[in-house]
């Protein structure tokens, strides 16, 4: 549900801040980001997260959260970009969303939590 919430957030942010206020697409984008994980780090902490987290705030785990999604954003904005030369700016946005979502799961999957070699077979080596 925290996923849904924050996909919602980042496509509204994004739309008001490109449509309403009419910031360029690369900005409105970042913006969008930086509320949307914001907002999800909150979610996390509070809901997700509440055991690990003690349900505390903390500048450092913000930190780190945020750093742990730039490559999304990156692959986020690298399509949104590319994308809105060919389609409207929403239908981009939508592309966008599952880019980075596709990124930050293969990262999440083959990086962060993936299958380990047991402590005794690599100090073998």
């Amino acid at each position: 549900m925290v996923g849904v919430v924050n996909t919602l957030v980042d496509y509204s942010v994004f739309l008001s801040a490109y449509y309403l206020i009419q910031l360029p697409l690369i900005p409105a984008n970042v913006l969008a980001w930086l509320v949307a994980v914001s907002g999800s780090y909150v979610m996390n902490c509070f809901i997700t997260f509440a055991a690990e987290s003690g349900r505390q705030l903390r500048w450092r785990a913000y930190g780190a959260f945020v750093a742990s999604g730039v490559v999304g954003v990156i692959a986020n904005t690298t399509v949104l970009v590319v994308a809105s030369r060919w389609l409207p700016v929403p239908v981009a946005k939508l592309l966008a969303i599952a880019a980075s979502f596709a990124v930050n799961f293969l990262l999440s999957h083959f990086v962060v939590f993936r299958t380990r070699e047991p402590r005794a077979e690599r100090s073998a080596e």
